[in-house]
């Protein structure tokens, strides 16, 4: 059991899980782009000693596989997954008490300690001394990507009510005065838009606390989708098997573990522009107004230790992250949603855009047709959910004869594909909510979504190679050209460069006008239509990644013989719009000189020598 950083990256090293490098780097892309290789390469965690413009060491890659992960946490892994079922599921305690003794004992003596006084390594620093780490070329500056930030409820303060959360928060960079001001990119519906909400309505500002490092329990505890009545600070004492100590200095919270601590102050109606930032779906999420936090004081621990992360196209650390999420919570999903089995947000696509779901179909009566009804009600739930209520994409089918598994992908889009009924089991919404980082929408926030729902017995046999009638385009359409076979069902055909939304239409009706008329292809209810047909078929993490990033569906789709019957959209077969868009926010692209300049880390008889780059 860890007391500090420090102690996880001495056991990491004895165990050949981590490298030093004790070399010199800069925090300006290098460390960055040195981190994304090693990832890449399934790689060891990694210590800079040396960071240029701080005195100060850091740490990446600590969650880089799910394997290390669990390493770290291999004396307490048990016991917290006790505690967490046991909040999901209270009548197991009921049901055999003595069994769960053990469980509870875990969750009491994780409960948190309030010290008298701050600790005496803890010493005041500035923000300009901290590693200023910028991971992408246009970053607007340097970012804590690891963040804890803790903020209690201004109507019930205290610990036990307080909201533990990841939110990025940049550093330096644009109109923020260095050393007095940072940004805090947050939404208004997570537990510090709550407090923060609160705070504005009583007319004070909000007091937050950023922490930094610690054990590795405490990073983990501020992503966790927790039980209601289990908070993040009890939990990050079970998973540590340490009780989360602080104390309160101006009114300030403080955690005694953390390597960094930041304190500040959010004022009502105070923001300043943050961003860009290279983001989870592979593109930087462009500057928009976020709130201000004036900063009050900065403390260091005595040789503390800066942990960051890199995020950027999947997968990444952050996969892992939420890999070990799951491994935690198990049947979390099932438990809140009856009915459903399984829901799995495709990582390679972003997370947040896609996602695929198991439920049961028990509401058409055997001797009928078997069609969507209990789905799409599961599927509503889905997306009212939590962090699922962001997904564009929601493809649910019913297990039925044979068993699903929405991690093998092409499988269960195979079996969806072989379904769905393409005239009543495609459902949009529109004009709704979508992810913040997501630009395939119609404006900040603002997008559509749609439901693919499939059950019953196949209905098509998928075709395995490019169909005839888009093998070779007429003249007028040459325009369309490359035709690439994807995976079963689905094909990718090179369009011509997008302009605006008028001009699709009449691109799509032509297209589709044509396929019509050279017969009926139900073998390929999937066509997509993209800007390089090579790249997007090269890989299924290169189609899911292309298709569910750069569309939005009530915009994106359109259908060969398409036609509405109530207020109700089908087709004979879909065609997404998969190209960029003027509004698509720019892919992330690592720099070329950089890359070039950190091979030296991984050529003969450097630390990391042996990696493939």
């Amino acid at each position: 059991m860890y007391q500090n950083l420090e102690e996880v990256i001495d056991d990491l090293e004895k165990h050949g899980h981590l490298v030093r490098i004790r070399e010199e780097v800069d925090p300006y892309l290098e460390m960055a782009a040195i981190h994304l290789k090693v990832y890449e390469e399934g790689g060891p965690a990694l210590l800079f000693e040396k960071v240029k413009g701080s005195k100060y060491r850091a740490v990446s890659n600590l969650f880089g596989s799910i394997e290390r992960s669990k390493f770290i946490f291999r004396k307490t892994w048990s016991s917290t997954q006790d505690v967490i079922a046991l909040r999901n599921d209270p009548f197991k305690a009921l049901k055999n008490p003595f069994a769960h003794v053990r469980s509870a004992m875990a969750a009491t003596q994780a409960l948190p300690k309030q010290e008298s006084s701050l600790p005496a390594s803890f010493q005041e620093i500035k923000i300009a001394d901290l590693p200023l780490i910028q991971h992408w070329p246009n970053d607007g500056g340097a970012f804590i990507t690891l963040p804890q930030v803790y903020s209690e409820d201004p109507e019930k303060p205290g610990i036990m009510n307080a909201n533990l959360g990841m939110y990025r928060v940049q550093l330096n960079g644009n109109k923020y005065e260095l050393n007095k001001e940072i940004g805090v990119h947050y939404q208004i519906h997570r537990g510090i838009g709550v407090h923060q909400a609160k705070a504005t309505k009583k007319g004070e500002p909000l007091k937050v606390s950023i922490f930094i490092g610690g054990p590795p329990a405490h990073t983990l505890s501020a992503v966790m989708p927790l039980p209601e009545g289990l908070s993040e600070m009890t939990f990050a004492g079970m998973l540590a098997g340490r009780r989360f100590r602080y104390s309160y200095v101006d009114g300030y919270c403080i955690s005694h573990d953390a390597d960094f601590v930041i304190t500040g102050e959010i004022h009502p109606g105070e923001t300043k522009p943050e961003g860009p930032f290279g983001d989870h779906l592979g593109y930087y999420s462009l500057t928009h107004d976020f709130p201000l936090m004036r900063v009050h004081k900065v403390y260091a621990k005595q040789n503390a230790i800066w942990p960051f992360t890199v995020v950027g196209r999947p997968p990444q650390e952050d996969t892992s992250f939420g890999e070990l999420i799951h491994e935690l919570t198990g049947d979390a999903v099932q438990k809140e949603i009856p009915g459903v089995k399984e829901v799995h947000a495709v990582d390679a696509a972003g997370v947040h855009p896609l996602l695929f779901a198991i439920g049961s179909e028990r509401y058409t009566p055997y001797q009928q047709v078997k069609q969507p009804a209990e789905l799409l009600t599961l599927a509503n739930r889905i997306l009212g959910t939590g962090q699922l209520s962001l997904a564009k994409y929601l493809l649910i089918a019913a297990e039925e004869d044979q068993p699903l598994d929405t991690h093998r992908e092409v499988d269960f889009l195979t079996y969806i594909l072989e379904r769905v009924d393409l005239r009543r089991d495609i459902h949009f919404q529109t004009n709704t909510t979508i992810d913040t980082l997501d630009y395939s929408g119609t404006g900040l926030n603002q997008g559509s979504k749609v439901i693919i729902a499939a059950c019953g017995d196949r209905k098509r046999i998928l075709c395995q190679e490019v169909p005839e009638q888009i093998k070779k385009l007429p003249e007028e359409l040459q325009n369309f050209s490359h035709p690439r076979f994807v995976m079963p069902g689905v094909v990718a055909l090179q369009g011509p460069a997008f302009s605006t939304y008028a001009k699709a239409q009449k691109e799509f009706d032509e297209l589709a006008k044509v396929i019509q008329q050279k017969g009926a292809m139900s073998s390929c209810p999937l066509i997509l239509v993209c800007d390089d047909s090579e790249d997007i078929s090269r890989s299924i993490k290169d189609f899911l990644w292309v298709t569910f990033t750069r569309s939005n569906p009530a915009c994106d789709m359109y259908g060969v013989n398409a036609s509405y019957a109530n207020k109700h959209w089908g087709c004979d077969n879909m065609i997404i719009d998969v190209r960029s868009k003027p509004h698509h926010a720019p892919p992330l692209i690592p720099d070329r000189d950089v890359e070039k300049k950190i091979e030296r880390y991984f050529t003969k008889g450097a630390p990391l020598a042996g990696m493939a780059f």
